[in-house]
C-alpha cells in the first residue's frame, strides 16, 4: 500500500508545482487601462528593444558596442531616454533605433533615433480577450512613414511593433502610464 500512497502523492505534488503563474491584473489596473485608451491620453515607456536579428546586428554585438545584459535580439533600454506619447490626435516620440537602415539617412545622420511628432493617421482601437487592448495607427517622421502597432496589457505593460519604409522593424517591450503622472 506504501508504493501506492507514494506514488498518488508525487502526482499531486507534479501536478500542483506544474499549474502555469500567469500574472493576474487587478480590477484597478484593468480599469485605469481602459480609461487611458479611451481618452488616448497615456506613455509608453520602454524597457527592452527587440531588433531584427541581422548579420550586421550580430556583428554590432559581438564588437561589444551594446550595454550590458543585452544581446543581438533584446537591448537594454533602462535608463535612457524613450517614449511615445498619445496625447488626443497627436504623437510624440523619441525612440532609439537599433538594425539596419535601407534608405533615407539625412545629412549628417542626426535622425537615427525614431522622433514623430505630429498627427495620428488611421487610429483603430481593438478590445481583445483577458481586456488587452491593440492599437494601431500610422504617423509621419522627418522623412518616412511609420506603422506602429501597439498592444496594451491588463498589467500595464506594453508590446510595440514599429515597421518604416526606410527600416528594418524593430519592437519595444515596456510599461504604460497615464500622461498626468
Amino acid at each position: 500500500m506504501k508504493p501506492l500512497a507514494f506514488f498518488t502523492l508525487l502526482i499531486f505534488i507534479l501536478t500542483l508545482s506544474c499549474k502555469s503563474s500567469k500574472s493576474k491584473a487587478s480590477d484597478a489596473q484593468i480599469k485605469t487601462l481602459e480609461i487611458l485608451v479611451e481618452n488616448k491620453n497615456y506613455t509608453i515607456e520602454s524597457d527592452w528593444a527587440r531588433p531584427q536579428v541581422t548579420n550586421a546586428m550580430q556583428q554590432i554585438v559581438n564588437s561589444g558596442l551594446l550595454p550590458a545584459g543585452s544581446s543581438v535580439n533584446a537591448i537594454n533600454l533602462i535608463g535612457n531616454s524613450n517614449f511615445l506619447t498619445i496625447s488626443g490626435d497627436s504623437i510624440t516620440s523619441y525612440l532609439p533605433y537599433f538594425g539596419e537602415r535601407q534608405m533615407n539617412v539625412g545629412y549628417g545622420g542626426t535622425d537615427s533615433a525614431i522622433q514623430l511628432q505630429g498627427l495620428l493617421e488611421d487610429y483603430e482601437v481593438v478590445k481583445g480577450k483577458n481586456n488587452r487592448y491593440t492599437i494601431s495607427f500610422s504617423a509621419r517622421g522627418k522623412s518616412e512613414n511609420f506603422r506602429i502597432n501597439i498592444v496594451l496589457f491588463p498589467n500595464l505593460k506594453s508590446d510595440m511593433q514599429l515597421t518604416a519604409n526606410g527600416r528594418f522593424p524593430i519592437s519595444y517591450t515596456g510599461h504604460v502610464e497615464s500622461l498626468e503622472k
